[in-house]
């Protein structure tokens, strides 16, 4: 029989006594795989929720070609935020499959840190697996552990001294951060409690249409899909669908 968790093992509430997130992934898709539902809360709260993407998923859909994917993928990617009240997205074009100049990525990412100035960052599992059995995939190793480098580097003046904003001002460091809070970690430390936003977050999933057909049986039932996302900790979390993160930069104590 399965033991209940001991209090130790217990998810803390994230804080939610900020105004901006800045979430930073690999993919269309990535937020929308449990993550979209705690944005949704937040931007019902009036709280200013803003994605950066690397790259624009060409290779995401193997029965099409990466040139007709591409433009498929941004669009779904655009509806997908508006379900979820994100106005505001941008794509690197980091090569979809193979992202691998990671100095590149701290440096963009960096520029973005400072660009957006946010409370919050958000961004993709950065480790090996996403749970015992399971394979995590380079790009979003890849692309975590640079975020978590950016972080520091935005706020360091003496990193990346060349970053200017698109009128050719400098950028100035930005060490505002609160806290970097990783969706789809297997190490989650926080939660954030989705009752009310599961629905969005289904929403938010099912406008990457194409990519679900794309991937058969799969990617055929959203709805069940993001239930489960929701209520996978939820045993750790008083009994409440939830949205876990792995957040560093806050005392554990």
């Amino acid at each position: 029989m399965a033991q209940a968790p001991d209090e130790a093992a217990q998810l803390r509430p994230l804080p939610e006594d900020w105004s901006t997130a800045l979430a930073i992934v690999a993919h269309p898709d990535d937020m929308e795989y449990g993550a979209a539902a705690a944005v949704a809360r937040w931007t019902g709260q009036g709280k200013d929720v803003r994605y950066l993407l690397a790259s624009r998923g060409e290779a995401g859909i193997d029965g099409m070609e990466p040139a007709a994917v591409r433009p498929l993928r941004v669009a779904e990617q655009r509806a997908a935020c508006d379900a979820v009240g994100v106005s505001s997205l941008e794509f690197l074009d980091h090569p979809d499959g193979v992202i691998h100049d990671a100095l590149r990525l701290r440096r963009e990412f960096a520029g973005a840190i400072r660009r957006h100035c946010p409370d919050v960052v958000l961004t993709i599992n950065h480790r090996e697996s996403f749970g015992p059995g399971t394979l995590n995939m380079a790009d979003h190793r890849v692309v975590g552990l640079a975020v978590l480098d950016a972080v520091r580097d935005a706020a360091n003046r003496w990193i990346f001294r060349d970053l200017v904003d698109a009128d050719g001002s400098p950028l100035a460091p930005w060490s505002g951060v609160r806290f970097t809070a990783v969706a789809g970690s297997p190490e989650p430390t926080h939660a954030v409690d989705v009752t009310d936003t599961v629905p969005a977050g289904i929403a938010s999933l099912k406008a990457h249409a194409a990519y679900l057909a794309g991937l058969g049986a799969a990617g055929a039932d959203p709805d069940s899909l993001a239930q489960a996302f929701a209520t996978r900790h939820a045993d750790r979390f008083a009994g409440r669908p939830c949205t876990a993160f792995e957040v560093f930069g806050l005392p554990l104590d």
